[in-house]
């Protein structure tokens, strides 16, 4: 192991650590001998993963049932951390929610008509939680003097949505507009991670922005197509393509950054 790199005998906690990504950086984090504790609602893999399974059954990777939207639920999974591992080294800010493809018409629908109860509920998962876990865990690291975190946003956080993509669904009589509140969302993460670098330098404290594209999850094709035309490489990521960014945000080869948003993308923001 390149010592740039070495992450051996750290304590990570993943938020979201049970969706497609969470779950592709919890093993990647895991087998390389980081302890990973997972915040989540659920208490399983959304995607098979028997990698998880298995370092869940080795104890290199526990799950603790937290909801990020509340102070105590992410006190208490703090707490439940300390006891079995110790204070955390990393931070990846990685829960949030979206849209999903079965969403009320009123969701998807025009930017004037989007309510704003989605918008609320995205806001609470996406920026309060973070806000929260960078709060309790992140300042517990900063006690420590130590540690680094990584808030993951997205290419609708640094430009906006192309909604020519989803122009296949208009074509079938649908109303859809990619909506309003995860972009919003994600580029508030984007400055909290700014704010949070200058304001935990002196203690220790590195905070980075991992900025993916889209990733495939067995899309429809009319999608696909239409997506993967934007990218200059073709094609949309997959998901372990994420983990070479986050290795290196985590672990020393990063030791000089903060404050920085890395851009995992495929090249669509360089259009």
């Amino acid at each position: 192991m390149d010592k740039l790199f070495d992450l051996s005998g750290k304590v990570a906690v993943v938020t979201g650590g049970m969706g497609q990504l969470g779950v592709e950086y919890s093993v990647a984090l895991a087998e390389r001998g980081v302890k990973v504790a997972i915040l989540d609602m659920a208490m399983a893999p959304r995607v098979e993963s028997a990698s998880l399974t298995k370092l869940m059954r080795k104890m290199s990777v526990k799950c603790f049932h937290v909801n990020i939207t509340k102070r105590g639920d992410v006190e208490k999974g703090l707490k439940a951390i300390r006891k079995l591992w110790g204070t955390p080294h990393i931070l990846i800010n990685n829960a949030a929610i979206d849209s999903p493809p079965d969403a009320p018409g009123s969701e998807v629908g025009p930017f004037e008509n989007y309510p704003e109860s989605s918008f609320d509920k995205v806001m609470d998962v996406n920026v309060k939680g973070t806000l929260l876990c960078c709060q309790v865990i992140g300042g517990a690291m900063a006690e420590a003097r130590r540690g680094s975190i990584v808030n993951i946003s997205s290419i609708y956080g640094i430009l906006s949505p192309c909604q020519d993509i989803y122009e296949f669904r208009r074509k079938k009589g649908e109303t859809f507009y990619k909506p309003v509140g995860y972009s919003v969302s994600k580029s508030a993460i984007v400055n909290l991670t700014r704010y949070l670098a200058t304001y935990w330098a002196k203690k220790g404290v590195r905070v980075n922005t991992l900025t993916p594209s889209g990733i495939f999850n067995n899309q429809p094709r009319e999608f696909l197509e239409a997506y993967c035309k934007r990218v200059p490489m073709g094609r949309m990521a997959d998901a372990n393509e994420m983990n070479g960014a986050i290795i290196f945000l985590c672990s020393d080869a990063s030791s000089y950054m903060t404050g920085s948003n890395l851009v995992v993308d495929g090249g669509w923001t360089a259009w």
